[in-house]
């Protein structure tokens, strides 16, 4: 019976090791799916700018992506080959393991089948019972002679479970095998095109090294092109704030007027120190009513969650402070970030709420921001627009398609939080799911 709990301990350690092997397992090939799909996303937009005879740094840059991408699924694809020897090399010894506890077991069940060959007279269980020399001794004799024969079955299909696992976890051991042999075959054929794209990225580079002053002209240009932007957008954000503010004040005294004219008396006095009290109140916070502070909770519960602006696309400027990719110490600032999409992509609404402007902005095409409570998403660069002011849009909705630049397309996305009466901008890369 000792050796029969002693099985029953051993199987279930394996299933929990294995349990553990396959989450593991299973979450690096799903980051492996991952990172395919966006270096297939990557090298669809790469394939359609070969034709455009002038190369742009918005194509460099994925193709910075593309090699970065590459890089870390042959990480992936290094962590998932030593997973799977851990794998070989613990099943190995767990087959050893179980191949000698089988040993041991048959040994023990030929031994209790000689036994009953040998005490196979058909009076001698009679004989041992009528032997006792009392009742309750026979009867325990009885107990006794049920718990032999029920050993002797339970050892026989243990024997039969133990020789169908050692079965499984062999065939499992040359499962991973294959499963390691192929991928390091995908591994080497990812350091090879890696390789590839690290020449296609160097002959890039030489080109825009040649023309560095242009490069700084360019990127003065499209600074102002993002102060501007950013200007136009904070005002956009504070008139919608002034014209809220303005709406409540202006409900607020209807609603004092009201209350005065149905009150006899209205001790000037108090009412004047109270007047002032809300009155700076107010300048300093902005109320939310109950479905915009509902609507503000439920935008922060998705932060992480919320889908991408295009249904495809690398982003290739970060929020905040970014290196330029050929100029030494030269540093672009971003207020969201910069996604490159395939040309003339939908952009859609990343959370329900409400459009509040619909903007026209030289060097940022046509820009649509939409109210999510006390947050804002502003989505730039759009060629047309299926929105306007006051539209009630819903969890990727389309709001508009991107212009289209040099065979690509570029979706300028930025998430604003309104403090008070201010607003300030957030990273949506911690916002939107990868």
């Amino acid at each position: 019976m000792k050796n029969v709990s002693n099985l029953f301990w051993i199987i279930t350690l394996i299933f929990a090791g294995n349990t553990f092997a396959q989450t593991t397992s299973e979450k690096l090939k799903k980051e492996q799916s991952n990172l395919e799909k966006k270096i297939s996303n990557t090298r669809s937009m790469l394939d359609k700018t070969k034709n455009n005879a002038k190369a742009s740094l918005n194509e460099l840059r994925l193709i910075d992506n593309q090699i970065r991408f590459r890089e870390e699924l042959v990480t992936n694809f290094d962590q998932q080959v030593r997973g799977a020897e851990v794998k070989v090399i613990r099943k190995d010894a767990e087959v050893k393991e179980l191949t000698e506890r089988l040993s041991d077991m048959k040994e023990q069940y030929r031994q209790l089948l000689l036994y009953a060959y040998k005490h196979r007279n058909q009076f001698g269980k009679l004989m041992y019972l009528f032997s006792a020399t009392s009742y309750n001794e026979a009867i325990k004799r009885g107990s006794y002679l049920e718990r032999i024969a029920d050993i002797q079955l339970k050892q026989f299909r243990i024997i039969r479970q133990h020789q169908s696992l050692i079965s499984k976890e062999i065939s499992s051991i040359q499962q991973e095998k294959e499963y390691k042999l192929k991928i390091l075959n995908e591994k080497r054929s990812e350091k090879a095109v890696i390789e590839k794209d690290k020449r296609k990225q160097e002959e890039v580079y030489s080109k825009f090294k040649k023309e560095e002053s242009k490069l700084l002209s360019q990127l003065k240009e499209d600074e102002k092109k993002k102060e501007n932007l950013k200007q136009k957008i904070n005002s956009a954000i504070q008139k919608e704030i002034a014209d809220t503010e303005a709406k409540r004040k202006k409900a607020e005294a209807e609603k004092a007027k009201k209350s005065t004219t149905t009150t006899t008396t209205t001790p000037s006095t108090t009412t004047k120190p109270e007047t002032t009290t809300t009155t700076t109140k107010k300048e300093t916070t902005l109320p939310e009513t109950k479905e915009s502070a509902a609507l503000s909770k439920s935008f922060e519960g998705n932060k992480g969650k919320l889908p991408w602006p295009v249904d495809k696309g690398s982003i290739t400027e970060s929020f905040g402070r970014n290196a330029h990719p050929t100029l030494d110490n030269v540093f672009t600032n971003n207020n969201g970030v910069d996604i490159s999409s395939p040309k003339g992509a939908s952009v859609r609404a990343v959370f329900e709420g409400e459009v509040t402007s619909v903007l026209n902005i030289p060097g940022a095409g046509k820009v649509v921001i939409i109210k999510h409570g006390n947050y804002r998403t502003v989505y730039s660069n759009l060629q047309d627009t299926y929105v306007k002011i006051g539209s009630k849009v819903t969890t990727k909705q389309a709001i508009g398609t991107l212009l289209i630049t040099e065979g690509l397309s570029l979706a300028h996305f930025e998430i604003h939080q309104v403090v008070g009466t201010t607003s300030v901008a957030l990273n949506p890369s911690l916002w939107i799911t990868h």
